[in-house]
């Protein structure tokens, strides 16, 4: 057992790519559940890369959401657009 206290964690600013894209999927999957943060991470992914399209990094999170594919993917483009990200 350790007595020493946890580092400190800097959080990451508003503009953060990965506060954006944390931001734009909130509340589009189940409460309680991890995939909101696997979500986030994908979304994240595609921002970093746009390898493919966001509609395919949605279908790869293979998250279980509260609406049908086609519906996130459009909230979470103008989740994005209104943070300033360009589709």
């Amino acid at each position: 057992m350790t007595t020493k206290t946890p580092s400190p964690v800097k959080p990451a600013s508003d503009a953060a790519q990965e506060r954006v894209a944390y931001a734009a999927v909130e509340g589009l999957a189940p409460a309680g559940s991890h995939d909101l943060d696997r979500l986030g991470y994908c979304v994240w992914l595609w921002l970093s890369s746009r390898r493919d399209s966001l509609e395919e990094a949605v279908k790869n999170s293979g998250v279980a959401l509260s609406m049908t594919v086609p519906e996130a993917v459009k909230m979470i483009g103008q989740r994005l657009q209104e943070r300033g990200v360009t589709l």
